[in-house]
C-alpha cells in the first residue's frame, strides 16, 4: 500500500491524485437473501422469469459453482464483510456481534482507506438487522433493513455527484420471506397472490425423495423447532404453493434490482464499474423435502454469483471455477479498488478469472463450506468439501453422516456414493482435503474440528 502510495506521489506532478483515482472503478454489490443459484431464467429455471438479473448476466460473467461460506444468514454476511470463515472467528449464529478486532477491518472500512466512499443499503444482519448508525463499519448508511425504498435510495446515491470512486452496496430481504410464507405470517416486503388453481404452480422437483443413505442428523434437526420447519406435514400440493410463493418472491426482488440497473443504464456507468451480484445462501425450495437453510444442500449452498467487468469485457460467459462467495468477495472488491487485505485472510480473489473469462483457466482445487445448526438448538455441525468433479459432506454426528456426490452427473443429490466400496479412495481424498482445510482455518485459540473426520 505504501509503494502504491509512492509511486502517486511522484506521479503527481504528471497525473493528479483525484484522476488516478477515478481510473479505479467504481463498484456496486447487490445481493439479495435466500436465493439459491438456480432461482434466476438465466439459469435455466422456467418456473420464473428475472428479467433484471439475467440483464446482469448478459453484461457479466455467471459462476455456476459458488457456494457460501455458511448457510445462515448472520454468518454468511461476516464472512463476506471480514474476510474470514465465520468458524474462525466465532461468528457461527445470528446475532452475534462482530470481534472488536474485527469492527476496523470491515470490506467498509478497508476501501474508505483506499480512497473510497462507501454506502451501504437494506439489510446488514453482522449483527443487527441495518447497520447501527449513519456511519458505520466504514459505510454511509443510505437505508435501513427494508426492500421497500431500498432502490431508490441507492439510485439517489448514484445520481450524486461523485468526486472520488464508490463502493455501493445494495442489500436485499427477498425472497427470505418465503421464511414467514411457510408460518402463514404476513409478508413485510412483498405481496404474493395464491393461485387458484394448484396446476399454477411449479411442479415438484425432481429430488423431492428423501434419498436414501441420507445423513439422518438432518431429519433430527428438522424435528426440533416447528418455527423453523413448519413444512413437516405439508403435501405435495402444499410444496407446490410453497415453490410457487418463493418464484414469485425472487420475481419480486428482481423487479428492485431493475430500478438500480435501469440507472446503471442512464448514467452508461457500465463503463467503469464492476458490478457484482450474489446472495447469502439459498433455500431447500422442497429438494429432499427441506425448507429453510443451513443444511449443505446445493439449493441451500450453491448461490448466484455473477461479475460485469468495466466495459461489458466477458459479456455473457458462464464459468465453472469454484467461488467462496464469502471469504472470496474481500480480496476480490479490494484488487479491483486498490485496497490493501489485512493478514489472516485466506480467500482468493477472482479477478483474474473473470477478465481472462477462460473456462480451461486453473481455479481453487477445492472450496470449503461449513454449518452450524444453531438455529434449531441442535448443535450439529458440518462441512462441505467442493472439488471439481464431487461433493463431499461430513456432519458431526449420525447414521450416514458422510455424503459424497458426483456433481457432473447428480447436481440433485440423489445417489450417496460414500455407500459404495468403489468409490473409498476418493472419499479418503476428500477427508483428506476436509483435515487440510481444517488445520489452515484453526480458531482464535487453536483448536480444529479434526477429531470429526472418519480415519
Amino acid at each position: 500500500m505504501k509503494r502504491n502510495l509512492t509511486f502517486a506521489l511522484f506521479c503527481g506532478t504528471l497525473v493528479p491524485m483525484a484522476a488516478l483515482a477515478q481510473e479505479r472503478p467504481n463498484i456496486i454489490y447487490i445481493m439479495t437473501d435466500q436465493q439459491s443459484a438456480t432461482a434466476m431464467s438465466c439459469a435455466g429455471n422456467t418456473d420464473l422469469q428475472t428479467p433484471n438479473m439475467d440483464r446482469l448476466a448478459a453484461h457479466g460473467v455467471r459462476f455456476e459453482n459458488a457456494y457460501c461460506s455458511m448457510p445462515l444468514s448472520g454468518p454468511s454476511r461476516s464472512s463476506m464483510f471480514t474476510g474470514y470463515m465465520p468458524g474462525t472467528v466465532g461468528l457461527c449464529a445470528n446475532g452475534t456481534p462482530l470481534p472488536d478486532s474485527l469492527r476496523t477491518q470491515t470490506l467498509g472500512t478497508l476501501m474508505g482507506e483506499a480512497g473510497y466512499h462507501c454506502a451501504y443499503a437494506g439489510k446488514w444482519h453482522v449483527h443487527t438487522n441495518s447497520l447501527p448508525s449513519e456511519h458505520a463499519f466504514g459505510f454511509e448508511r443510505l437505508h435501513g433493513h427494508n426492500d421497500y425504498g431500498l432502490a431508490e435510495a441507492c439510485v439517489g446515491f448514484l445520481r450524486r455527484k461523485q468526486d472520488k470512486p464508490f463502493f455501493l452496496v445494495a442489500s436485499f430481504d427477498n425472497p427470505h420471506n418465503i421464511c414467514e410464507y411457510a408460518r402463514k405470517q404476513n409478508l413485510p416486503y412483498a405481496t404474493v397472490e395464491e393461485p387458484v388453481d394448484i396446476e399454477e404452480c411449479p411442479n415438484l422437483p425432481a429430488n423431492f425423495a428423501v434419498a436414501p443413505y441420507e445423513a439422518d442428523a438432518l431429519i433430527f434437526e428438522k424435528s426440533l423447532k416447528y418455527r423453523l420447519h413448519p413444512t413437516k406435514n405439508y403435501t405435495p400440493d402444499d410444496w407446490r404453493r410453497y415453490r410457487n410463493a418463493y418464484c414469485r418472491l425472487v420475481e419480486a426482488v428482481d423487479v428492485e434490482i431493475g430500478k438500480i440497473v435501469d440507472e446503471i443504464d442512464r448514467q452508461n456507468l457500465w463503463k467503469n464499474t464492476v458490478v457484482i451480484f450474489a446472495s447469502d445462501h439459498g433455500d431447500g425450495q422442497g429438494a429432499h423435502q427441506w425448507n429453510q437453510k443451513t443444511a449443505l444442500y446445493e439449493e441451500v449452498a450453491n448461490v448466484p454469483f455473477i461479475v460485469c467487468l468495466p466495459g461489458g469485457k466477458n459479456a455473457g460467459k458462464v464459468l465453472p471455477q469454484l467461488v467462496n462467495a464469502g471469504v472470496d468477495l474481500m480480496p476480490s472488491v479490494c484488487d479491483w479498488g486498490g485496497a490493501e487485505v489485512p493478514s489472516g485472510r485466506k480467500g482468493v480473489s477472482i479477478r483474474p478469472i473473470a477478465e481472462k473469462g477462460d473456462t480451461a483457466i486453473l481455479g481453487q482445487p477445492y472450496i470449503v463450506s461449513e454449518t452450524v445448526f444453531t438455529e434449531t438448538g441442535g448443535g450439529t455441525m458440518g462441512w462441505m468439501v467442493r472439488t471439481t468433479d464431487y461433493k463431499y459432506i461430513l456432519y458431526s454426528m449420525g447414521l450416514y453422516r458422510e455424503q459424497l456426490y458426483d456433481m457432473n452427473f447428480d447436481r440433485g443429490e440423489m445417489h450417496n456414493l460414500a455407500v459404495e466400496k468403489k468409490y473409498k479412495d476418493v472419499v479418503k481424498r476428500h477427508r483428506e482435503l476436509l483435515a487440510e482445510w481444517m488445520k489452515n482455518h484453526s480458531k482464535n485459540e487453536g483448536k480444529t474440528n479434526l477429531h470429526y473426520i472418519p480415519e
